[in-house]
């Protein structure tokens, strides 16, 4: 592959349709935790976007691609939307290389933020990589999923320079527990297919419906006693779950369905945070 086919490559192997699911919680946890618009946009706030927008998700994928490549094979979902890992030895340069860009972060936010960061970067490549794999652990590897929610904290907290409110801390984790174990359904049968283990091959398409279910209505619950506003807004999710369930729309289908919700719930929360500090009257006026 000439380099122009390799950074293609690398677009299509970080998920673009994903790209939101670790920029954005940072954008939503900046949002939150600034005390004036002024602090929107700082150098540290735009890198931080900034890595997790690209680099933090070819190193989540990457990782992800390489231990996976012989269970992708077999895969339905890598065809066309997703890549198959290729094992040349420059994308996988720029995986590692995207890993150590991370340790940038560190410079450039406070003592607070650097357990989330801690957190993420372990999560990011335990969960694919050995000795933790979690994600070849039932419920281990639902739980793990929890990385998505640690950019944003660490965001809001090197903002704010405090920790996030436990209360949106546990109900973000829950969403993406939900999110994950959702997204797990069409791997099932090319799972079983390959002996992996999961929270969605242990407990079936109906069980896992009813499990996403319960994770984002619990989300809800937590969300609604930092703002009830905030929990009647999760609540698209555990709605979402309960539609398709009882519908005929097949869940590989719904499955890509998922930026669109994300980004729409994610702008919202987004939105919410910025008018606490520039209020909607004095956008209007």
């Amino acid at each position: 592959m000439g380099i122009a086919d390799r950074l293609r490559y690398l677009v299509v192997l970080s998920r673009p349709r994903f790209w939101l699911y670790l920029a954005g919680p940072v954008a939503v946890g900046v949002t939150y935790g600034i005390g004036d618009v002024g602090d929107l946009f700082t150098p540290t706030t735009v890198a931080l976007a900034a890595y997790f927008l690209f680099p933090a998700n070819v190193l989540l994928y990457g990782v992800n691609d390489v231990y996976d490549a012989d269970i992708d094979a077999i895969n339905p979902k890598k065809e066309g939307k997703e890549a198959r890992w290729r094992g040349d030895r420059l994308v996988a340069a720029a995986v590692v290389a995207s890993g150590l860009l991370g340790a940038g972060t560190f410079a450039i936010t406070p003592a607070v933020a650097w357990p989330y960061l801690v957190g993420f970067f372990v999560l990011a490549v335990g969960y694919s990589a050995p000795p933790l794999r979690f994600k070849t652990t039932p419920l281990a590897d639902s739980v793990s999923n929890g990385l998505y929610v640690l950019p944003g904290a660490a965001a809001y907290a090197t903002v704010a320079g405090a920790h996030p409110p436990l209360a949106a801390l546990v109900g973000a984790w829950l969403w993406t527990m939900g999110m994950h174990t959702f997204s797990a359904i069409p791997d099932i049968e090319p799972d079983r297919a390959a002996g992996i283990r999961t929270t969605a091959t242990v407990l079936g398409e109906r069980r896992t419906h009813a499990y996403c279910l319960a994770c984002w209505t619990a989300a809800a619950a937590a969300f609604a006693t930092v703002d009830v506003r905030l929990g009647a807004l999760l609540a698209a999710y555990p709605a979402f779950a309960a539609w398709v369930a009882v519908s005929s729309v097949d869940v590989d289908r719904a499955y890509w369905w998922f930026p669109a919700l994300n980004t729409a719930v994610g702008t919202l929360l987004a939105m919410g945070g910025l008018w606490r500090v520039y209020p909607l009257w004095e956008v209007i006026g």
